[in-house]
């Protein structure tokens, strides 16, 4: 790892997607039950191809200083040396997926993104 400032690959799940994206700085927060992440980074802008995944949580995130994630929600975080490409995915299992769901309390049902 080297001396400059560090890194953070946040993996998450908000609204039956995983987030995956980059930021300077993460915390506990003060709110219990909640994890702080600022800072977020993005990758540079002056490359000829736009990556529209990026472009989508680029948008989803404009504006945002800080965000707080439920401890629940996040799948992952991890250092590293330089930034990816943030990405938003499905988190629909299929073949080949990797990722299900957190199960929820017996009668809870899940939130959709559509609103009756």
């Amino acid at each position: 790892m080297s001396e400059s400032e560090p890194i953070y690959k946040v993996i998450f799940l908000n609204q039956n997607k995983v987030y995956e994206l980059y930021a300077k700085a993460i915390y506990q927060s003060e709110m219990y039950g909640f994890i702080e992440v600022e800072d977020f980074v993005f990758g540079e802008r002056s490359q000829m191809i736009v990556d529209p995944a990026e472009e989508k949580l680029k948008t989803e995130f404009s504006g945002v200083s800080r965000s707080y994630l439920p401890m629940h929600s996040v799948i992952r975080i991890d250092e590293v040396e330089k930034e990816g490409t943030g990405k938003i995915v499905d988190a629909v299992g299929g073949a080949g997926s990797n990722v299900t769901a957190f199960p929820l309390p017996s009668g809870a049902r899940p939130i959709s993104g559509d609103i009756d």
